[in-house]
């Protein structure tokens, strides 16, 4: 499993640390997972199924339909990384996005 994990946490372009972020867990337990010296119980699989962004079978035997490729543009991987961020960041960081779109001429806020 710990292969499988590697293989699809690299096609989402994530690092050990950014997975583990997403997960509120140290860095080292995601390498302990992927070296296979580390074990999870159900509930931290289904997590992590989650945060990939992949149904759980995809981790434990790698049944599934090609979920191991990465997202087409990069935007679920950015959105899992910035509900990582302290809200008051996440708030200038919409700001930012805002003010750009608003100069490409998308005044759509949310």
């Amino acid at each position: 499993m710990g292969t499988r994990l590697r293989a699809i946490r690299e096609a989402h372009e994530l690092t050990q640390a950014q997975l583990a972020a997403l997960l509120g867990i140290p860095h080292t337990n995601v390498s302990g997972i992927e070296r296979g010296v580390r074990g999870l119980t159900i509930q931290q699989l289904v997590k992590i199924a989650r945060a990939l962004q992949v149904p759980p079978a995809e981790l434990l035997d790698g049944s599934a339909n090609g979920s191991t490729k990465a997202p087409a543009n990069g935007l679920p991987r950015r959105f899992q990384r910035i509900q990582t961020l302290p809200r008051p960041k996440r708030r200038v960081l919409y700001e930012i996005i805002d003010a750009f779109l608003d100069r490409q001429g998308h005044s759509e806020r949310s």
